[in-house]
């Protein structure tokens, strides 16, 4: 069962989340980094998981550091995540975003600091 605390963090998480323009990306850690909690790329991972029943949640377009899908097993099918990202125009080679420094969406710098 999430604790108060943890489903807050959730929260915090999707409103950021919700925020990522299409065609571009972000990483669990830019996340973490901008909610003030710079050690918790794995919890803003725990919520991507946790988002998947949420449609309004574009948890495709967050990916570990270095644009790897990681998340992909996630989405119902292999390929999901790749195919979401691939219909705003994000090339994914070998579950991998090209160019990810290019499609990086980094929340501080777009939202500044929280």
């Amino acid at each position: 069962m999430d604790t108060p605390k943890e489903h807050d963090f959730f929260h915090q998480v999707y409103e950021v989340v919700k925020l990522i323009p299409k065609g571009r990306a972000t990483s669990y850690g830019a996340i973490a980094k901008y909610l003030g909690s710079a050690k918790s790329s794995r919890m803003v991972g725990w919520a991507m998981n946790a988002a998947h029943s949420k449609p309004e949640i574009p948890a495709h377009r967050v990916v570990n550091r270095n644009g790897l899908l990681s998340g992909k097993a996630h989405f119902g099918s292999p390929t999901r995540m790749q195919e979401l990202l691939e219909a705003e125009g994000i090339a994914v080679k070998n579950d991998q975003i090209q160019n990810f420094k290019v499609v990086f969406w980094d929340p501080e710098q777009e939202l500044g600091f929280d």
